[in-house]
């Protein structure tokens, strides 16, 4: 795809996700986008795009740490439960609950009987939040062993970007076919008709954003919100406020006059 393709079609469906925001609003509407797949699938880089345009006092990203000890002895679901969104908010969940069906169970973070109680409990859950009015779209993002890998020599060799590397990220090229089998089963149990996974293909990245972001508007009634009429008033007469003198105050020295 050329990048100027890509561009063009990526500010119209931004466009329209700002329309999605303002429904939400307007409405009351409350709205959860789950985002699941392997390290380096392209999860990060589609959730910047999708909140990039977006008011973050409606839509917000929530991507939690690890749990505390206290979190740990709580009802699994009951840290996420308290991130769900309000009336006319929208929540991106930069992973979510299905952190157990993944990550803690292949590493052996939970047991064996948390991993099925999760496998019982979670489409429960979600046909609660769903029964009660919330929308929620789950997308998995699917990438090749050898595209995984590219991404991470390039995050390991890049500055920018070694900080999205960790030691656990890189265990999970060993453990490809363990995550392989732990999400066929997390499908299994929780790929219900009331919450369906759609698959995203995310090895080529521009086509991976603009299919979960033209699929997520497809798959909502929203509709344009006409905003309320404003224009720019006339600035009123100079009154004889006069400006304290520049070397009172101490500027930010012009860093970018040097790079000519």
């Amino acid at each position: 795809m050329k990048k100027e393709t890509y561009e063009h079609e990526l500010y119209r469906l931004q466009t329209e996700l700002v329309k999605l925001q303002e429904w939400v609003r307007a409405t009351g509407a409350r709205l959860v986008v789950v985002f699941e797949g392997r390290d380096a699938a392209g999860k990060g880089s589609t959730i910047k795009r999708v909140a990039e345009h977006l008011n973050p006092r409606v839509a917000r990203i929530v991507a939690l740490p690890a749990p505390t000890e206290r979190e740990r002895a709580q009802w699994y679901f009951q840290r996420y439960t308290e991130h769900l969104p309000s009336a006319g908010e929208i929540v991106l969940f930069d992973r979510s609950w299905y952190n157990r069906a993944g990550v803690e169970h292949v590493m052996g973070f939970c047991t064996k009987a948390e991993h099925q109680r999760f496998l019982h409990q979670c489409p429960l859950y979600e046909r609660l939040l769903l029964e009660d009015g919330l929308l929620l779209r789950k997308y998995w993002f699917s990438v090749s062993d050898s595209v995984q890998e590219q991404r991470f020599r390039r995050r390991l060799h890049d500055p920018t970007r070694r900080w999205k590397l960790s030691a656990m990220d890189l265990e999970s090229i060993t453990r490809w076919e363990a995550y392989s089998r732990a999400k066929d089963e997390m499908f299994v149990h929780t790929d219900i008709p009331e919450a369906p996974w759609y698959v995203v293909e995310s090895d080529d990245k521009r086509s991976a954003r603009l299919n979960m972001i033209a699929h997520l508007l497809s798959t909502i009634p929203y509709h344009d919100v006409p905003p309320p009429r404003l224009s720019l008033p006339p600035r009123p007469p100079n009154t004889g406020y006069e400006r304290p003198p520049r070397d009172l105050q101490s500027y930010v020295p012009d860093h970018a006059a040097g790079l000519d």
